[in-house]
C-alpha cells in the first residue's frame, strides 16, 4: 500500500487544482444528477464539482484512507467510497465521471478508458486530467536514482515510468465510444518558492510510492540523491524562485446517445 500524506500533497494545492478548474470550465453539459469524482483525494476537486452543480448527488472515490479521511472533513456534501480505482464501477450509470490527476497511476489505459465510457449514461461525460511530464527532469531523475542505487531491485516494479500516452492514442481508444471528443494539453510554468520546492512537490506525488517501499538508511540515501540531482537541474533564481514546467493532458469524452 502507498502511504499518501494529504498535508504534503496540499502544499501546492493552488497549482495542483488549477488544471481541475480548467477541466471543469470546459465541460458543456446540462446539470448532471449523478457525478463520480474518481480519485478524489482530499476532496478539493469534489468541492469544485459541488460548487458548480449543488443539486447533484456526488460520490468521491479514492483508494487511500488518509485522503478520504481528509475529504470527509472538508465540508463537502458527498458520499465517500474507499475502492481500488482500477476495479471500481458505479452501481448506477453516472452522468459525469470526473478525474483530476489520478488515472496515470493505473495501467492499460486502452481498456480503462473504454470501460469508463460504459459507466456513464448515453450522452454522459467522462472528463479526465492527467500529468504528461514523465520525460521531464523531475521524473527522469527519479528513474535514474531508482535504477542506479542499492534499492534498484526493491523499486524496479513500483510503477511504469511513462504511464500516459500521446493525445492521439486516447483519440484512437475513445473515438469509437464517443459522440464528441475534446483532447488538449497545457504546459504550466509554476513559479515556486522555498529552498527545495520541486523535491517538496514530488515528495507528495511522484516520489511517494518509492518512499513507501524504503526505510532506514536506504530511504535517507534515496532522498538525498534525489534532492541533490533535482537542485542541480531546478536552480533557484536570483529572486529566490524556482521555475517548474509541468505538462498536463485533458480529455472530455461525451458518450454516444
Amino acid at each position: 500500500m502507498i502511504n499518501w500524506d494529504p498535508e504534503i500533497y496540499l502544499q501546492y494545492k493552488e497549482c495542483i487544482m488549477r488544471p481541475a478548474v480548467e477541466l471543469l470550465s470546459r465541460i458543456d453539459m446540462s446539470p448532471p444528477a449523478r457525478i463520480c469524482d474518481l480519485g478524489c483525494g482530499p476532496g478539493n476537486s469534489t468541492k469544485l464539482l459541488q460548487q458548480r452543480w449543488p443539486e447533484a448527488r456526488i460520490m468521491g472515490i479514492d483508494n487511500d484512507e488518509n485522503m478520504l479521511r481528509k475529504a470527509k472533513s472538508c465540508g463537502v456534501k458527498a458520499n465517500w467510497c474507499l475502492a481500488d480505482l482500477g476495479e471500481w464501477q458505479p452501481e448506477i450509470s453516472a452522468d459525469l465521471i470526473f478525474s483530476n490527476a489520478a488515472l496515470h497511476w493505473l495501467g492499460d489505459h486502452a481498456a480503462l478508458f473504454a470501460k469508463l465510457m460504459t459507466f456513464v449514461r448515453p450522452g454522459g461525460v467522462v472528463a479526465v486530467q492527467m500529468p504528461r511530464n514523465f520525460t521531464s527532469p523531475s521524473h527522469t531523475i527519479i528513474q535514474q536514482v531508482v535504477e542506479t542505487g542499492p534499492w534498484a531491485d526493491a523499486l524496479r516494479d513500483v510503477r511504469d515510468f511513462n504511464p500516459v500516452a500521446r493525445p492521439e492514442k486516447y483519440y484512437e481508444v475513445l473515438s469509437g465510444h464517443a459522440a464528441a471528443l475534446d483532447i488538449w494539453e497545457t504546459e504550466y510554468l509554476h513559479v515556486l518558492n522555498g529552498a527545495d520546492p520541486v523535491y517538496d512537490w514530488i515528495s507528495g506525488t511522484a516520489l511517494t510510492p518509492y518512499l513507501t517501499r524504503l526505510d532506514g538508511k536506504h530511504r535517507q540515501a534515496f532522498i538525498a540523491r534525489c534532492r541533490e540531482r533535482l537542485t542541480r537541474v531546478y536552480r533557484r533564481r536570483a529572486d529566490g524562485t524556482t521555475l517548474f514546467l509541468f505538462r498536463r493532458l485533458f480529455i472530455i469524452a461525451t458518450a454516444k446517445e
